[in-house]
């Protein structure tokens, strides 16, 4: 029998930052593609613990909006202010403004298919260092697919007519 259900962090956050303030971790299964391809939707598991101090760049952290959305994105930079500069792995617009206070725990690890993957090791480095550094390439490369969909599809509504 599992013991696994769906829930929202809505109701669970005061249980999850109970456990990191005890010095614990957390785990549970994202939903969304914002961070596509590290994390897939409803099927790795991340495990995140209370940040040691500042983040630092390309850490991923679980952090609530203003709006109340709890979200998990990479920190890509830093205001003169001192708050972040977030932006998933799968997204182009930078998410600006955010504080410390609103940082509730950062990514350790992740699970995928039964095996962990380290935020410390290697292969994890690498991967974190060549999205960031292509991603004004991959962003290009986006623009000029969708133009041509775009494209495509007016003249087949043309075409059609």
């Amino acid at each position: 029998m599992s013991l696994n259900k769906a829930a929202s962090l809505d109701l669970v956050i005061d249980i999850i930052k109970e456990k990191l303030d005890a010095g614990g971790t957390v785990t549970f299964t994202p939903n969304g593609t914002s961070m596509l391809p590290m994390l897939r939707d409803g099927e790795d598991v991340v495990m995140l613990k209370k940040p040691e101090g500042r983040l630092r760049l390309f850490d991923v952290p679980l952090y609530q909006r203003q709006n109340g959305a709890y979200v998990l994105h990479r920190v890509i930079g830093f205001d003169k202010d001192g708050s972040y500069v977030l932006c998933g792995d799968n997204q182009f617009a930078k998410e600006k403004g955010i504080t410390d206070s609103q940082i509730i725990a950062v990514l350790s690890g992740f699970v995928r298919k039964g095996k962990a993957y380290s935020v410390k090791s290697f292969r994890y480095r690498v991967y974190v260092n060549f999205w960031y550094y292509t991603r004004f390439f991959r962003h290009v490369f986006r623009s000029v697919k969708y133009r041509m969909f775009v494209k495509r599809k007016k003249k087949k509504i043309t075409d059609a007519e």
